[in-house]
C-alpha cells in the first residue's frame, strides 16, 4: 500500500505533500498597472528564493514597463519587509503573499 505524506502548513492544516501549492504575489498601484492584473499565483512544490519569484513574475509580464515599476518596489513577504536583503537570501514558503509596493506620493 502507498503511504501518503502529509505536512503541516504555517496555519496548522495538513495537506498532501503531493498538492501543487502557490506563492501569490501581489501588485499595488502602480505596479499593478503595469502587471494589467491585481494579483498572480505561481505554482510552487516547495520554497523558492524571493529572486526567483520575482524572476517568475517578470516572465509572466515581460514588458519594459513592468520590469521598472519592479525595480523600484518595496517588497513584502508575508508582513515583514524585506528592506536592503539580498532576494537571493529570502526564503519564500508556500502560501506565502510577496506584497509589490510601488513608491507613491504621500507615504
Amino acid at each position: 500500500m502507498e503511504e501518503q505524506y502529509r505536512h503541516v502548513d504555517d496555519i496548522g492544516e495538513a495537506q498532501d505533500a503531493s498538492e501543487t501549492q502557490v506563492i501569490t504575489v501581489r501588485y499595488w498601484a502602480a505596479a499593478r498597472a503595469a502587471a494589467g492584473v491585481a494579483s498572480d499565483e505561481i505554482a510552487v512544490d516547495g520554497s523558492l528564493a524571493l529572486g526567483e519569484v520575482l524572476a517568475r513574475a517578470r516572465a509572466r509580464h515581460p514588458d519594459d514597463r513592468f520590469a521598472r515599476v519592479l525595480g523600484v518596489c518595496s517588497v513584502l513577504v508575508g508582513e515583514q519587509p524585506v528592506s536592503g536583503a539580498d532576494a537571493g537570501d529570502v526564503v519564500v514558503p508556500p502560501g506565502s503573499s510577496v506584497e509589490l509596493l510601488p513608491p507613491f506620493a504621500g507615504g
